[in-house]
């Protein structure tokens, strides 16, 4: 194993410091092979805060090579590691889970340090994350099979559910904790082992949660955590889908990579769960409750300045209450406080990078080069660092514009007037996405005709809050397959093996 230099050393010690991060064992700079850290000063990336662009830390960059190794690891460790039984699993992920509350508040600062978004905010995702394991420690000891009658009077069949071997894990920066924790927490409560290539924006979070994986005890190989750089991240992608001794990749992010990794992973017809991008509608209709539908916008919508899958990306409000919602919403939006997110009583963060600010910029543009009004906001906010923009209300926007039609991942709130359900159906379903969607009446007989009809796999009726560790989350379309937390999360980890008794 490479050790760290005397400087990076000093630069953890420093950053800990600096915020108050009283568990500085959870500062890692190097990549978790095998149980132990690997890695060292001669090949490095930068990671920064997004608020400021300042280095935080520089963190050992490995390679594909390395990549092999943690594979060969995790493919050694799951010969026993399937062997295991239930109650063990569940213990282990019980530990992780308190592990991770014990230490909410260092976690929550190293979230916001380099992913930007308020540590109030962090915290619930360090919350978020450790209720997967949690979650997945409970569903460990209810993987049953099947007893299945045979129509041949003299056999019976059973069914037995094993894991599916070593996963590959592909996991995104605007939930650098829960997006790990959800599908590890999974693998681990099957018996599969992980090889984790976290998001180059956000390392620590990841090799934080290994250091707790290796204090609860999980054996060496089970989980890996390969960081890389951004120039790194295609070759490993790639052997992640065409080595064949991976028999699943998971993976979060666009809908580009994720056709693209589909198509390298035909080579070894492994399985694959993808959950990729979004273009969420939001419909408040005239008999709905405009205040209850007023926070709901603000959750669903501005949650962590825009930049979650499940955002609303485009609302569509009935035109009998669009004054007195678009009012009473502008009203809200005005006493949210933008800023750095390690700043006392900031409710919104930065953006992620520059290509971020510049997205939200194009769409509004866009629509106000079409026509619309602004109502609020409107402008990059230099003033405050180099990757802010303003939140920001768009008034008399129409199904031409771009952000009709293309996710914005920003604080950028389009309100389209709608006359009728079925109008409002037609083009909350005009898009190739099928992530979320979310709307608010309190029509008993629209919510379910409705909740069936709108093309998505998640539907949040009379909420804009529909992530926890008991939701099936996942899409369809363009926005991918598979499902991950609740009780059908364990579902792509597994495989269903029969066993045909004959001669009874």
């Amino acid at each position: 194993m490479n050790s760290l230099s005397k400087a990076a050393k000093m630069s953890i010690s420093s950053l800990a410091s600096t915020y108050g991060i009283k568990n500085v064992n959870l500062l890692r700079t190097q990549g978790f092979i095998d149980g132990k850290w690997v890695g060292d000063s001669t090949s490095t990336f930068d990671v920064t805060n997004p608020a400021t662009d300042d280095l935080l830390l520089k963190v050992s960059n490995l390679t594909v090579d390395d990549a092999h190794k943690a594979i060969k690891s995790s493919s050694d460790a799951f010969k026993s590691f399937k062997t295991t039984t239930a109650r063990y699993r569940a213990d282990i992920l019980n530990k992780m889970y308190h592990l991770l509350m014990d230490n909410v508040d260092d976690l929550a600062i190293i979230c916001s340090l380099e992913n930007g978004k308020p540590v109030a905010d962090s915290a619930g995702e360090v919350k978020y994350a450790a209720s997967f394991y949690q979650w997945f420690g409970e569903e460990a000891q209810r993987l049953t099979g099947d007893v299945i009658p045979s129509n041949i009077p003299s056999n019976r069949i059973i069914t037995v559910k094993q894991p599916v071997g070593v996963v590959g894990i592909l996991t995104p920066w605007n939930f650098p904790l829960a997006m790990i924790s959800r599908k590890v927490g999974a693998a681990i409560a099957t018996g599969c082992t992980a090889v984790v290539k976290p998001a180059s924006e956000t390392p620590l979070s990841a090799l934080a949660m290994a250091y707790l994986a290796h204090e609860a005890g999980l054996p060496k190989g089970v989980f890996n955590i390969l960081p890389v750089d951004h120039a790194t991240t295609k070759s490993i992608g790639e052997l992640f889908c065409e080595d064949d001794t991976i028999k699943k990749v998971s993976f979060t992010g666009s809908t580009g990579v994720g056709s693209v990794l589909m198509t390298q992973s035909a080579k070894t017809l492994k399985k694959l769960s993808f959950e990729l991008g979004g273009n969420a509608p939001f419909i408040v209709f005239e008999d709905a409750d405009i205040d209850k539908a007023v926070e709901g916008a603000l959750i669903s919508k501005l949650r962590q300045s825009g930049q979650t899958c499940v955002c609303a990306n485009r609302l569509y409000i009935h035109e009998s209450i669009y004054d007195e919602f678009t009012e009473k919403l502008v009203a809200k939006v005005k006493k949210c406080k933008l800023g750095n997110g390690l700043t006392e009583g900031t409710t919104h963060g930065p953006l992620v990078h520059s290509r971020a600010v510049d997205k939200v910029q194009q769409h509004v543009k866009d629509c106000l080069d079409k026509g619309a009004t602004l109502l609020l906001g409107g402008k990059v906010r230099t003033d405050l660092g180099p990757n802010f923009h303003d939140l920001t209300v768009i008034g008399d926007v129409t199904q031409e514009m771009a952000v009709a039609h293309e996710e914005t991942f920003g604080p950028l709130v389009p309100l389209i007037k709608f006359s009728s359900e079925e109008q409002v159906l037609e083009w909350a379903n005009d898009t190739e996405f099928g992530l979320a969607g979310y709307f608010f009446t309190n029509n008993y007989s629209r919510i379910f005709r409705l909740g069936e009809q709108i093309e998505c796999g998640m539907v949040g009726i009379n909420t804009g809050a529909i992530s926890e560790a008991a939701v099936p989350f996942g899409g369809i379309k363009h926005s991918g397959f598979g499902r991950e937390g609740s009780k059908y999360g364990v579902n792509d980890y597994i495989n269903i093996k029969t066993m045909v008794i004959g001669g009874l």
